[in-house]
């Protein structure tokens, strides 16, 4: 976040992460939980050093109020949330320290249908997943269809993009700190010989 003020507004640079890389802009916004309350899948960074690199990044400019109209990434992320917010639950588990879902290995974290698969192959096998504040995983148990139970955190994984935690289509998907201890307890710690 840079220092600059207009109409009582702040520039925050924002990135929406979606794994493989992410689109960047500077959005004019009164706090960061207005930029993220308005734009789904999105994160304010506040890491000085990032903040520095990205002021030499040809970045697009949008107000919170009124976002560059030609932009339809950043519409489209605000049109997902003006969705959520009117579902119940909308913003339910932001805000929390840790955050523990169990979903099913073909369900998409970033979607709107709390019963909304994904197509990545995975559909035998379920997840249940410790998420910072952030919405980043911190670590993670696959429970594969022969059983096995296999954990993995960050040191593991070459990607982690954040999960969208005012998404109330996670609220189902939340189970309670014990049940995931016990499943990290139980579970093998991933090896290399996984990725086969």
């Amino acid at each position: 976040m840079t220092m600059s003020t207009r109409d009582g507004k702040t520039r925050h640079l924002v990135c929406h992460d979606y794994g493989m890389g992410g689109v960047w802009w500077w959005i004019w916004a009164a706090s960061p939980e207005e930029v993220v309350t308005t734009f789904a899948e999105t994160e304010v960074v506040t890491d000085p050093e990032q903040v520095a690199k990205a002021e030499d990044w040809d970045l697009d400019e949008a107000d919170v109020d009124d976002p560059a109209r030609d932009d339809v990434s950043l519409e489209s992320l605000r049109a997902k949330r003006e969705r959520q917010r009117r579902l119940p639950g909308f913003g339910a588990l932001a805000g929390r320290e840790r955050v523990h879902l169990r979903a099913p290995g073909d369900w998409d974290l970033d979607s709107e249908d709390p019963d909304g698969a994904g197509d990545d192959g995975f559909a035998d096998y379920v997840f249940l997943t410790e998420h910072g504040p952030d919405g980043r995983r911190i670590r993670q148990v696959e429970i594969r269809p022969d059983g096995e139970a296999v954990a993995s955190d960050e040191t593991v994984w070459p990607l982690n993009p954040p999960v969208d935690l005012y998404n109330p289509a996670l609220l189902p998907k939340v189970i309670d700190a014990a049940e995931f201890e016990e499943a990290w307890r139980r579970a093998r710690f991933w090896t290399d010989a996984d990725w086969d």
